[in-house]
C-alpha cells in the first residue's frame, strides 16, 4: 500500500512507547501495533485526531504517501 504510516519515526521522536500512547490516546495495544506496523487497511478520524493531540503533530506527520 502506498500510504505508509510514521508512528515508530514519531514515538522515537518524543521518547515514548507504544504502550505509554496507548494508554494516553485510550487505543489498544494491539490496535496500535496492527497500525505501527503497516498492517491497517483503515484510519478513524477521531483515532487519527487523538494520535496527533498526544504526539504534538499534524497528520501529514503520522501519514505519508509513497509510489515507491
Amino acid at each position: 500500500m502506498p500510504v505508509r504510516i510514521s508512528l515508530d519515526e514519531l514515538l522515537k521522536e518524543r521518547g515514548m512507547s507504544l504502550t505509554e500512547l496507548s494508554e494516553k490516546v485510550g487505543l489498544t495495544l494491539a490496535n496500535l501495533s496492527i497500525l505501527k506496523t503497516g498492517k491497517a487497511k483503515a484510519i478513524r478520524f477521531s483515532t487519527l485526531e487523538a494520535l496527533c493531540r498526544v504526539l504534538d503533530c499534524q497528520p501529514g506527520d503520522i501519514l505519508r504517501y509513497s509510489d515507491e
